[in-house]
């Protein structure tokens, strides 16, 4: 079995390093999203202490009643509360199961961002729903995908000289778009009973926007990562360090030179009948066009916790063929994406 490329990369040596010190880091990070489609990223300087403050307060919404809970309920793609049974992950192209939904409940949350066009604002950027009962919740989350989305500017400058592009040619193009923050609680086996064959916490799929960032926890199962060969591997953990995936979009745009990898969390463990998570995932914090889009997430014991943000942009590119990534890439991306994609 091949075990994926995904390497430790130290964020602090591209805020301050020296020149050859950056190049060095954009190219390890060409590397691995070639190879791998994941990263590590340490000293990222988003506080722990705001993250688990984050964490007990979700632990805290989702020990409410169902029915109070119900207040906030959402579909995929709202805001708010996302019930049991309420989302079924799937590969693009597959149908999902309802009947073989993902064994999580989520509260999601969007951008507080305005355009000035009413028509993309109600789309894209929906008002967040917010509990009640967690009052201080909104406000640690707001702190929270700020910093994840300054993250997220710097690995896009990253991944723009690591392609040989201008450090901002990304950036340039996603100040504006949204990002998904999803907090994702993953149950215990002894609340979701006996999976069924084939259901897992979250599905096998790939991520629909630029980046994802993932705050996890360790413990018992949790994130794996499809390898070229096909065969599953345990995503590698370091404490402190968040996980980092290339989505959709972001392969697309590259001609598929970085992979968009299929990933899952797997269902509840035997081996730990009361292990659960709580999980908050954008840019899944924090994709959006990068920033912030859920999708990923932990299971662990003493519920643990998983962040998620992922972002897109509001606009589609231009299709183009994905068949190899030599030759002119750089040429067909900029041709037929960004000239089409106003800088704002």
């Amino acid at each position: 079995m091949t075990t994926p490329d995904i390497p430790l990369l130290d964020i602090a040596l591209w805020r301050d390093g020296t020149a050859r010190q950056r190049e060095g880091l954009a190219s390890r990070m060409d590397q691995a999203l070639q190879e791998s489609g994941f990263l590590l990223i340490e000293n990222h300087g988003v506080p722990a202490g705001l993250r688990d403050r984050i964490r007990d307060e979700a632990r805290g919404f989702f020990a409410l009643p169902p029915a109070l809970k119900a207040r906030y309920a959402t579909p995929v793609g709202g805001r708010g509360w996302i019930p049991p049974g309420g989302e079924a992950n799937a590969f693009y192209g597959e149908v999902a199961d309802p009947a073989r939904a993902d064994l999580k409940e989520s509260l999601t949350i969007g951008r507080d961002f305005r355009t000035g066009d009413a028509a993309a604002d109600g789309h894209w950027f929906a008002p967040n729903v917010w509990p009640a009962e967690r009052p201080v919740l909104e406000g640690l989350c707001e702190e929270f995908t700020s910093q994840v989305r300054d993250l997220y500017y710097d690995l896009l400058r990253m991944g723009a000289v690591a392609l040989g592009l201008a450090e901002d040619w990304f950036v340039s193009h996603a100040r504006r778009a949204p990002h998904t923050f999803n907090i994702n609680r993953y149950p215990p086996l002894t609340v979701t009973g006996t999976p069924r064959e084939g259901q897992f916490r979250v599905a096998p799929h790939t991520d629909w926007g630029i980046l994802t960032i993932l705050d996890r926890q360790p413990g018992y199962g949790g994130l794996q990562i499809q390898a070229q060969d096909g065969n599953w591997a345990d995503a590698p953990y370091v404490p402190d360090a968040f996980t980092v995936n290339v989505a959709d979009l972001l392969s697309r745009w590259t001609g598929a030179r970085w992979r968009s990898t299929r990933h899952r969390v797997l269902p509840p463990p035997a081996a730990a009948p009361d292990a659960s998570c709580a999980a908050p995932s954008p840019t899944k914090t924090a994709a959006p066009s990068s920033g912030c889009l859920p999708r990923s997430g932990c299971s662990g014991r003493s519920a643990a916790s998983t962040f998620a943000c992922s972002s897109w942009p509001m606009r589609s590119p231009t299709r183009f063929s994905t068949g190899g990534h030599r030759g002119n890439w750089r040429t067909r991306l900029a041709r037929r994406w960004l000239s089409r994609w106003p800088t704002r």
